[in-house]
């Protein structure tokens, strides 16, 4: 039996669609009240258990007959209010998840985030061997992956069978406008300004079909950067803003401006109980390039990736 974690995810229900369209029967986990995505309701193949990560005892009934697991669930956020959250699910619930597998001899596929790697080595792309090393300016969802991350080295080093893929920012229509779809809501509401910054992107199909090949190889005690192409954010505006229709962002955001720009929706939160639509972590985080090797994954699974632009427009047309 395949258990799937954060199965109502974006990730996990692309994932969970392509498991039973052919034909696999999936264990879903999901929290109490969560929403079934359309992708993936009312289907035959999938067998609901409600538990949460953080509750051990909820969990081992859960891995009765298991003999793979994905762990895909985990928090996403780069607001400083989320840290204790962070670190719960994200190094807690992860830390379980190993536990169980361990106890009940699962192999594990770990989704953790190219936020878990380390620095580029001078002239060359971030790739898996890049080592995270510990800067006090570091976001806490980059501390909750890495430590997350080292809890599935640790069962590895006691004897675990797993593997670890680390994807870069996933897109897909599935997002809607949360998570990776926030950056195309920007655009399409007239965003006027771009950063300078550069990260990787990919197609959360093929991160899903990535996933598939490598539990199914007998790739172990490895991560994998899942990653289809660099994009400088001016370009990535600017194909979204193509792609509905509309004028691309022309004015470049300074770093000066973003600053101001963060500390005042720090303001408007504070008197307005709402999240910061922008913090100092995204505010940094948008200046920085970040540029990802593909080439361990595309030799070890053979697969190619879906051009970015591609998917982009694909988006676009399904949010019209």
């Amino acid at each position: 039996m395949i258990l799937v974690t954060g199965a109502t995810g974006f990730l996990g229900a692309e994932l969970i669609h392509q498991l039973s369209s052919q034909g696999t029967k999936v264990r879903a986990l999901k929290r109490e009240h969560a929403v079934v995505p359309d992708l993936i309701r009312d289907n035959d193949h999938i067998e609901w258990v409600v538990a949460d990560i953080n509750e051990f005892s909820d969990l081992e009934d859960a891995f009765e007959s298991v003999d793979k697991v994905y762990h895909c669930a985990a928090l996403v956020s780069l607001d400083p209010k989320d840290k204790a959250k962070l670190l719960k699910t994200n190094i807690e619930g992860t830390s379980n998840i190993v536990n169980l597998c361990a106890a009940f001899g699962a192999r594990l596929l770990h989704v953790s985030s190219v936020a878990a790697l380390g620095n580029a080595k001078k002239g060359s792309k971030i790739a898996e061997n890049d080592l995270w090393e510990y800067d006090a300016k570091a976001h806490s969802y980059a501390i909750s992956k890495y430590e997350g991350e080292m809890e599935v080295w640790r069962g590895i080093a006691e004897g675990l069978d797993a593997v670890i893929v680390n994807p870069s920012v996933i897109i897909g229509a599935g997002a809607g406008f949360s998570g990776s779809g926030a950056i195309f809501k920007l655009v399409k509401d007239g965003l006027s300004f771009y950063t300078r910054g550069a990260t990787g992107l990919v197609d959360v199909r093929d991160v899903a079909t990535n996933m598939i090949a490598l539990m199914n190889s007998t790739e172990t005690a490895e991560r994998f950067i899942i990653s289809a192409e660099n994009y400088h954010y001016k370009r990535l505006f600017k194909e979204i803003a193509t792609g509905y229709g509309m004028k691309a962002p022309t004015k470049e955001a300074k770093p000066w401006m973003l600053a101001i720009a963060w500390r005042a929706a720090k303001l408007v939160s504070f008197f307005t109980g709402r999240s910061a639509g922008l913090t100092s972590d995204t505010a940094g985080s948008s200046l920085n390039e970040s540029f990802y090797s593909n080439e361990k994954i595309k030799r070890t699974t053979g697969l190619t990736f879906r051009p970015l632009s591609q998917s982009i427009q694909e988006i676009c047309n399904q949010q019209f």
